[in-house]
């Protein structure tokens, strides 16, 4: 990872379109962004979430979990098809520290969002409201 390594283009437009909806908190645009067979990987769970529509799903509840979300640095792998975004954010009055890694195909569809969180108590809160919201609803997705 570099600092002075930039996304191949149609990464760096997927990014953009990214942080966009971050800002407005309006991700409906988001299956656009997602490749059909992305997964994601969640701090909480041993394996991957598969599919576009669990990933959506998944993103969708995590902006609405997390208070005062703040991307702070980037970094990006030497071939352009990978990111990773510094955040912070709180939960349930919990502060946390975390990284989104996320790796793009060549046509700049996200395929894999990996997210990493700390201190403990921070993913904990996050672990426990996630659940709460999403327990069901994967459940039923993953059937």
């Amino acid at each position: 990872m570099s600092t002075n390594a930039q996304l191949q283009p149609a990464a760096a437009a997927t990014l953009q379109r990214w942080h966009q909806m971050i800002a407005s908190n309006d991700l409906q645009a988001l299956p656009e962004l997602l490749h059909e067979q992305a997964v994601f990987r969640s701090p909480m769970a041993h394996t991957p979430y598969p599919g576009a529509p669990v990933v959506g799903l998944i993103l969708k509840t995590v902006v609405k979990v997390f208070e005062g979300f703040t991307y702070h640095r980037e970094l990006v792998s030497e071939d352009g098809l990978s990111v990773v975004l510094e955040f912070s954010a709180q939960v349930a009055g919990r502060e946390l520290k975390g990284i989104d890694l996320i790796r793009f195909d060549e046509d700049g569809k996200i395929v894999e969002f990996e997210v990493m969180i700390r201190p403990m108590s921070g993913l904990q809160a996050l672990g426990d409201e996630m659940g709460r919201r999403l327990a069901p609803l994967l459940a039923a997705k993953t059937a």
